[in-house]
């Protein structure tokens, strides 16, 4: 049997563990975390990751515990909607049950392993780099100019127990700045992202959520709502870190996957979607390689590199928009003229028209 090593228990590494042949594979998986996270925020799950989940076998458990995204609408700071969008069958995943489902998915068979691997392994086995957007495997195999950046951008994201009114779903552009709302079980879920000084590291962050009120204190009146009843305990903060573009996901017996190899500004909300789709491609690819690791290794790495980078790229493009500083009233005037232009339409397109 042939030996594979997953650094990193994440989303992207139990994805991969839970798909791999067990009757094919000694798995190894790594992890530094000794126990399951307590504290998480919503991830929406677009069509190719609930494929993906389809293909683990976990759809079903991830649908029941998840509420539909429904619509929502793109609004500016005073929560007056520009554009009004249907998710569809989307629905949004606590991370917390994302990882616990991933991780119960996990066959028997897989040996995990509580440590922070400070090397790559040399024992001749693959090794999947799942460790993050500071991944040590990814700058152990392509180098320094590989590291993460850092962004300007703070993320703050928390749980509320109260659920979110219909009419205040949805993102609040602001002048750089930005603030979103959505349901979640048994309560609702919020999210914001602005320029900020904190961190890199170590942030407070019952400091955060002070700066984060006063920022925030002349928007909407939903948005100061969630941040008063806000809690530290139920409340996650980070500066934003993106991976520069990669030339190859492969480097001999190495690959990367998840944020390890593509971390990406949040804005469409893909980044834990596209680790799923690297995790089953990359797994069923191996699980079938009628000639060998590398051949399949090459595959994985033409299906998702320009892939990856394109959703990057688009993750990016948004982000410059929703975020927009200096050019924040140029982007309100003409969404404001796109949301009349399309009133009109729909009045002149209406019933007996």
């Amino acid at each position: 049997m042939e030996t594979i090593t997953i650094v990193g228990g994440g989303i992207a590494g139990l994805a991969l563990a839970a798909a791999l042949d067990p009757s094919r594979f000694h798995v190894t998986v790594y992890e530094k975390r000794p126990e399951l996270p307590t504290v998480g925020n919503a991830l929406g799950m677009w069509p190719n990751a609930q494929r993906a989940l389809a293909r683990l076998g976990i759809l079903d458990q991830a649908r029941a515990v998840s509420p539909v995204l429904g619509s929502g609408s793109v609004r500016n700071a005073q929560g007056e909607p520009w554009v009004t969008v249907d998710a569809g069958e989307m629905f949004g995943i606590s991370r917390i049950d994302l990882i616990r489902l991933l991780d119960g998915a996990v066959p028997a068979a897989v040996r995990r392993v509580t440590d922070a691997v400070q090397s790559v392994p040399a024992d001749g086995s693959l090794v999947v780099g799942a460790d993050g957007v500071h991944s040590m495997v990814r700058r152990t195999g392509w180098g320094s100019a590989t590291d993460a950046r850092l962004t300007p951008y703070l993320a703050l994201r928390g749980t509320l127990p109260t659920p979110v009114a219909p009419d205040e779903v949805g993102e609040y552009w602001g002048r750089g700045d930005l603030f979103g709302m959505a349901a979640a079980r048994g309560g609702s879920f919020w999210y914001a992202s602005y320029r900020s000084g904190l961190g890199p590291y170590g942030i407070d962050v019952p400091s955060a959520l002070d700066q984060a009120r006063e920022r925030f204190s002349g928007h909407a009146p939903a948005i100061r709502r969630a941040l008063a009843a806000a809690t530290p305990e139920e409340c996650l903060v980070q500066r934003l870190w993106t991976v520069p573009h990669l030339r190859s996901y492969v480097s001999g017996r190495t690959v990367l996957i998840g944020d390890a190899a593509h971390a990406m500004m949040p804005t469409l909300g893909r980044g834990a979607c596209e680790s799923l789709v690297d995790a089953v491609t990359l797994a069923d690819l191996l699980n079938n390689a009628p000639q060998g690791q590398e051949q399949a290794l090459r595959a994985y790495n033409k299906q998702r590199r320009l892939r990856t980078r394109a959703v990057s790229v688009a993750s990016s493009a948004l982000g410059r928009v929703a975020l927009a500083d200096r050019a924040q009233p140029l982007r309100d005037r003409v969404l404001d003229l796109a949301r009349r232009r399309n009133a009109r339409t729909a009045v002149a397109s209406g019933p007996g028209r």
